[in-house]
């Protein structure tokens, strides 16, 4: 499975009124992968939506991960996004099996990246790149990491934080696989809009 291209991932304040729509433009925009990332209690709501966008992406040919939760991905089959306070990886590659998706936030550092291709991640995130809506306080990360990433392991690397059309072509010239967008994606006026900056995304990695 190549994990490469544009990295969707939900906010719920940004698309309340408009979730389905526009997440479902993302996908026919060309998104590979989608993250579910939902913090609230309300876990019935949260395993019903989970569920809809699984069927979204089968629909769509991409992957569904969920966003700190290996639990409810493992009830509906589907991959898992750990921060580095989520709980250890090997334990979400034990309760997912070995063909699932699972990601690790590395922030900014290369030890964290080993760390995490050791205990069996699919991918490394690094981030914040840019100024950011999602993660304004975070770590800054740099080209120097992915260069550095690269050289020493053979994982798809996630670049996140304050992506957009106009800076993310450099990311993708240096070797990073996956744009995980929120803002830049979902902040837009319509879901044909949507659909368009998906596309445009997409476009980087032919």
């Amino acid at each position: 499975m190549k994990l490469r291209g544009l990295y969707a991932i939900t906010d719920g304040q940004l698309l309340t009124g408009r979730f389905l729509p526009y997440v479902e433009a993302a996908l026919d925009g060309g998104a590979r992968l989608l993250q579910y990332r939902d913090k609230s209690t309300d876990e019935a709501r949260r395993l019903r939506e989970a569920e809809t966008l699984h069927r979204l992406c089968e629909r769509y040919n991409a992957h569904l991960i969920i966003n700190d939760d290996a639990e409810l991905a493992a009830r509906i089959g589907v991959g898992v996004h750990l921060g580095q306070t989520d709980g250890p990886l090997t334990l979400a590659r034990a309760l997912l099996g070995r063909t699932a998706i699972i990601g690790a936030t590395c922030h900014a550092d290369l030890g964290l990246a080993e760390q995490a291709a050791k205990e069996g991640a699919s991918y490394v995130a690094f981030g914040r790149f840019f100024d950011s809506h999602t993660k304004p306080g975070g770590p800054t990360a740099n080209l120097e990491v992915v260069t550095a990433t690269k050289a020493r392991i053979n994982l798809p690397i996630c670049a996140i934080g304050g992506i957009t059309l106009e800076n993310a072509a450099p990311l993708v010239d240096h070797g990073v696989s996956l744009l995980a967008v929120v803002h830049a994606l979902f902040s837009a006026d319509s879901a044909q809009e949507v659909s368009r900056r998906a596309k445009a995304f997409s476009a980087l990695f032919n």
